[in-house]
């Protein structure tokens, strides 16, 4: 994995959770490296270390370590990261966003009326089924959005795949509480 060489490719009020991590700012990242990055900083800033500092020292290391927990849960979440990277290009997308595509508007509803029929009527196999096609979109959105966060002219159609993909954190979190509640 590549290490941030400077700090240019970040900007804003907030430290670069790339930087912060020792990475460049790329979509693509290898989250075990990202974990063992995070791992080791962490245990380095950890506020327990500077019992013995000053007040400034103290509150420097608390924000350092709140910093690089935010950092993490970022970069660790392929919707988030996207959301992120193009965050440091100037967009700004809200958690809460209404897709306005009508076809992802109708696959949309698609899902929702398969996980309702699945809610009424369970079935291990088919809900399976239902998981591999989400986790397929899913990598499917992860890499066209890979393909194009960096270029100019796809900006709104990267725009677009970051609103695809919260939406389908939000349909995998649904197919979870499912899977749940059929265990209990």
């Amino acid at each position: 994995m590549e290490k941030a060489s400077t700090s240019e490719e970040c900007r804003g009020d907030k430290p670069c959770y790339f930087a912060l991590l020792d990475l460049k700012p790329h979509f693509n990242i290898d989250l075990n490296d990202l974990a063992e990055r995070y791992r080791k900083k962490a245990a380095s800033a950890h506020p327990d270390r500077f019992v013995s500092a000053t007040e400034r020292e103290k509150r420097l290391a608390l924000e350092h370590s709140a910093n690089l927990n935010e950092a993490y849960q970022i970069l660790k979440t392929p919707s988030q990261r996207a959301r992120y990277l193009l965050s440091l290009k100037g967009s700004n997308i809200p958690l809460e966003t209404t897709v306005q595509d009508p076809e992802f508007l109708m696959q949309q509803m698609q899902w929702h009326e398969e996980l309702d029929e699945l809610r009424e009527q369970p079935d291990t196999k088919q809900l399976n089924n239902f998981k591999t096609r989400i986790k397929q979109t899913q990598t499917n959105l992860e890499a066209e959005f890979d393909k194009y966060w960096q270029d100019h002219e796809y900006y709104l159609h990267a725009e677009q795949l970051v609103r695809r993909m919260q939406f389908m954190d939000k349909l995998t979190l649904s197919v979870k509480q499912l899977e749940e509640h059929l265990d209990d």
